[in-house]
Order: C-alpha cells, then sequence, then structure tokens
C-alpha cells in the first residue's frame, strides 16, 4: 500500500541509472534501467503499458487508464483527497513512461509489479477482491479523478520525468546524491514537516545480537559478540538528518547500504543496545528522494492543487497536456540549472488555465 513498491522501485532504477550498475533482483517490483541514454528519448505517450507480473512472468498489456489507475490504488488510500490522489496518478504515469525508456527487462516489459500481493499496480480482478462490496463506489470515484489528468505528465527537458515517490520523510526530502550518488537539481530537500504527523512516523524494531552478526557478515564484516556495546559508533548526517555513513565494528558503512541489509523503514534511524539486542529507531519511511505520499495527503488537505504539489517536491520541471498530436505546457517553467542527461525529475510551478 502506501510506499510500499514503486517508491523501491524508482530507488531501484535511480540508482542502477546513476551508477551504471545493473538493478539487484527482487521479491518486489524492480524496474530495470539502461545505464546510458537511449539514442533518441521519446517524449510521447502510451496508450498500452507494459507490466511484468512478477509472480508468474507473464507481461500484462495495460490501458493507460488501466496501468495509471491500479498504480494510485496500490499506493495510496482511495479516501485520500481529490488533489492528492491526482498527483499521485500524474507521478506515476510519468514514472512508468521513464521506464518504458530505460527498461533493459529482458521480457520487454517497463517496469515489474506483484498485482496478488498489491504491490506496484493493481489489476482489476484485485482490485474487486480488495475493495470488496465497495468496488463499484471506489472505482467510479478513482477513476473520474485518474481521468481528469491522465492527460498530463510531468517533464524534463522534453523526456518524461523519473518521478520516484515513497510514503513519509523524516520532515525532509533526501537529495538525490545523498541515495543515489548523483546530484540531480530537482531531486533536492525540501520541506515535509507534516510527515511528523504520519502514523507511524518513528518506528523501532529490535534485532538480537545473532541476527544482527548475521547481517553484518553479508556486507563482510567481523562483529565480536564479546564486544556488542562496541559494534555501532557515531553517525555523519545528510543536511537534511538521514544518515549518510555510520561506524560498524571500525568499518565505514552508508546509511543506505545498512537500512537495505537490516530492511529498515528509512535511513533517518538511531541504534540503541541494551541486553544482548540492538533496537533500530527509524523516522519516516521510503528512500525519501522526491514525492512524499504523506506530505501530499497534507498539502491536499490545506487546500494546495495537484500542481502545487507536485511543484513543491520536483523543481524544475514542466507538467503538461500530451496526446499523440501535440504536447503543451500548462505549468512550470524548466529550471536553467543543469541536469544528467539521461534522467529526469519533476516540480512544476502554479498552474495555468487548462482552457484551450
Amino acid at each position: 500500500m502506501l510506499g510500499s513498491i514503486l517508491p523501491l522501485a524508482a530507488y531501484r532504477v535511480t540508482r542502477a541509472v546513476l551508477s551504471g550498475a545493473e538493478p539487484a533482483s527482487s521479491a518486489v517490483s524492480s524496474p530495470a534501467a539502461s545505464a546510458q541514454p537511449p539514442s533518441a528519448v521519446p517524449s510521447a505517450d502510451a496508450e498500452t503499458f507494459l507490466v511484468e507480473d512478477q509472480a508468474t512472468g507473464q507481461v500484462l498489456e495495460l490501458s493507460r487508464q488501466e496501468y495509471v489507475l491500479g498504480a494510485v490504488a496500490a499506493e495510496m488510500p482511495v479516501s485520500w483527497p481529490d488533489e492528492a490522489l491526482k498527483a499521485q496518478a500524474v507521478a506515476a504515469h510519468s514514472y512508468a513512461l521513464y521506464c518504458r525508456d530505460h527498461t533493459t527487462l529482458q521480457s520487454g516489459a517497463w517496469l515489474t509489479a506483484d498485482p496478488a500481493r498489491r504491490q506496484g499496480c493493481l489489476t482489476e480482478p484485485v482490485l474487486r477482491s480488495y475493495w470488496g462490496t465497495a468496488y463499484e463506489q471506489n472505482y467510479a470515484r478513482l477513476s473520474a479523478l485518474v481521468d481528469e489528468v491522465l492527460d498530463e505528465i510531468l517533464y524534463y527537458e522534453n523526456a518524461p520525468a523519473c518521478a520516484s515517490y515513497f510514503a513519509i520523510s523524516n520532515g525532509q526530502t533526501e537529495a538525490s546524491e545523498n541515495v543515489w550518488g548523483s546530484a540531480l537539481p530537482y531531486l533536492i530537500s525540501v520541506d515535509s514537516s507534516t510527515d511528523r504527523s504520519a502514523d507511524n512516523y518513528e518506528y523501532t524494531v529490535t534485532f538480537s545480537a545473532e541476527q544482527v552478526q548475521q547481517v553484518l557478515a553479508g556486507l563482510g564484516i567481523s562483529a565480536d559478540l564479546a564486544a556488542l556495546e562496541g559494534w555501532f559508533g557515531p553517525a555523519a548526517l545528510t543536511s537534511a538528518g538521514y544518515t549518510k555513513t555510520v561506524t560498524v565494528c571500525g568499518q565505514t558503512v552508508t546509511g543506505t547500504t545498512l537500512r537495505r541489509a537490516l530492511g529498515l523503514r528509512s535511513t533517518c534511524f538511531t541504534v540503541q543496545y541494551q541486553s544482548g539486542n540492538f533496537s533500530f529507531t527509524t523516522r519516516g519511511y521510503g528512500h525519501g528522494v522526491g514525492l512524499s505520499q504523506w506530505g501530499t495527503k497534507a498539502m491536499a488537505e490545506q487546500g494546495k492543487s495537484y500542481a502545487d504539489i507536485l511543484a513543491h517536491y520536483y523543481p524544475g520541471t514542466q507538467l503538461s497536456i500530451h496526446s499523440f498530436s501535440y504536447t503543451r505546457t500548462i505549468s512550470g517553467v524548466i529550471s536553467a540549472r543543469e541536469c544528467a542527461p539521461h534522467i529526469c525529475m519533476v516540480s512544476a510551478s502554479s498552474p495555468a488555465s487548462l482552457s484551450m
């Protein structure tokens, strides 16, 4: 559900593109990406979206409306404010097109999902099961909202934006260089302080010393069970307050590496040792780069439009209406700051009139 899969997918695809490495395989949705820009980046929308079902290996051919609606349903409760759901729809749509332009999946699909586990994108049979007797009502509400923005895409330099998103920040979103190693001018740290009131904003998980030792061994770190209290040393934080690096048994480990190894909800964490156990307390949920879903909900409740929300979380991009015959900018001015040529992210400014 909220922040469950596509944020992880965005993390992996963006990390793969920026680092030049293939994304790691995973039991969750994990679109592949090319380390090099395509020779000609398509700017067009698509009528059919190709999604690999991770459970079966089948490539699903979904209509644009089916995909965007299914992605929004997988990521946000249908009861959330209209403008939040529309912002999520535009982000999911744009992100899928970015995956299309960079996919290296052998199946030819753009990205992967696991509908049966309600991850990534929910197909109609899954939605019927998930919503039960509320299916007709929920579908009517969500499909109407999706249809309002179905022709709108976030662009950066005329290419669909890699509009990553996640569940909850620590109160500030994170800059891309602190997660993926490369600075992107439209993925900077912005305020999302309303996230601090999110459900499960702070979460503590406890591991035994033996469990932590096993995880560290997988990172090539030898941990002495006779010196437990000295395993974790000082942490260096990013300007947004996330763990950049931490000393572990005398070695420096990045916060993202430790988060993945331990399955922590966020790289904003602290660790305490007591009586043979290590307790990790996290703040927020997700990689922290791009759009905060909880922050999106809060901004919508404050009266902000979906375009305002996208502008806040993705500065320097354009929100445009696209058809197969034309593309027309409806909001935003592309930032003059430089951008990596093979990756696009978003943030639009105040919307112009949608009238023709």
